[in-house]
């Protein structure tokens, strides 16, 4: 009777934490960056309920009250889920999911070892599905926060204030940054020096000035235009690395030229020879300058998805996924 108990009170808890996830993967689906990550979502979405539907099942066909609650927390719980992880990096929201995944997997394996213990085969089969399902799932979120990891365009889009709550505005900050560093350096270095210092700091404090204004114009216009002149006023400054963080964010935005692309006349390939080419690319930075340039110009789905799939193949080399 005891071990009967536990599972009512497994697979009352698992009800809730899987409504929870269907209620998250749905949210995901409107963070997919290809049709293909927006199908998989929703069939995963679909296979909670269905997972819902049996683990409610089993909880009555042993007794268990049919409840009721579950389902309404498990959805309250999904959206203050996404409203909170909104404050936050893409990155932590992710690891939320993944913290997620790994419970439901855990309680299966516990569901599993009580429903053997009470010779259960219904319960044990149900647990043995549940495990599988979220150790794939597992898997493919681990993969998708080493794309994260690698610096490269992941599955899921972040949203625009996860964008700025991760850094995505810290490249363009970073001109300001470094103009900042090099008032103090030189006040720091010449306050013995009377006028020196005034005229020295006066000099530094304008390119500040020089570079803050370069940084908001890309901030407020985010025009292509803006991040060139941007790079270009602080490679001339010396700036090399305020320089390089808007390269950086060059490509981020897909704001390269064609010519600056791993892949050479780039414009001119239909989507088959673009796919073949990209197949064999094996650096990650070459494979996230094409995927974010081809998604904010051409745009074509067979070229992103194969970008997508060899980026994801090297991330799961990086964290030993075969």
């Amino acid at each position: 009777m005891s071990t009967t108990n536990d599972m009512i009170a497994q697979l009352r808890a698992m009800v809730q934490l899987t409504q929870t996830e269907v209620q998250v993967a749905r949210i995901r689906v409107s963070q997919a960056r290809t049709e293909a990550v927006r199908r998989e979502l929703s069939e995963n979405a679909r296979n909670a309920e269905r997972r819902t539907e049996e683990l409610t099942r089993e909880l009555q066909r042993l007794g268990g009250v049919a409840d009721v609650v579950s389902p309404l927390v498990g959805r309250v719980g999904a959206v203050v889920k996404a409203t909170v992880e909104q404050a936050g990096p893409v990155d932590e929201a992710l690891l939320g999911d993944l913290t997620l995944e790994h419970q439901l997997r855990d309680r299966a394996v516990y569901l599993r070892a009580l429903a053997e213990a009470a010779k259960d085969n219904g319960v044990t089969k149900l647990a043995e599905r549940i495990q599988k399902a979220h150790e794939a799932t597992i898997e493919w979120l681990t993969t998708v926060l080493a794309e994260h990891a690698l610096g490269g365009p992941p599955a899921l889009r972040p949203t625009p204030l996860q964008m700025v709550a991760g850094g995505a505005t810290r490249a363009v900050s970073l001109p300001v940054n470094f103009a900042r560093e090099q008032v103090s350096r030189f006040a720091a270095r010449l306050q013995q020096r009377g006028d020196q210092v005034r005229t020295v700091v006066a000099d530094t404090a304008g390119r500040a000035a020089r570079f803050g204004e370069d940084a908001r114009d890309v901030v407020v216009t985010g025009r292509d235009a803006a991040l060139d002149r941007a790079e270009e006023v602080s490679r001339r400054e010396g700036a090399t690395d305020a320089a390089a963080a808007l390269h950086e964010a060059r490509t981020r935005l897909g704001a390269l030229h064609a010519s600056e692309l791993p892949i050479g006349k780039y414009d001119e390939l239909g989507v088959n020879d673009a796919v073949s080419k990209i197949k064999q690319l094996d650096q990650v930075e070459d494979l996230n300058k094409v995927i974010v340039y081809e998604e904010a110009n051409k745009n074509r789905s067979g070229v992103v998805s194969a970008a997508q799939t060899r980026h994801a193949a090297l991330a799961q080399e990086v964290v030993g996924i075969r």
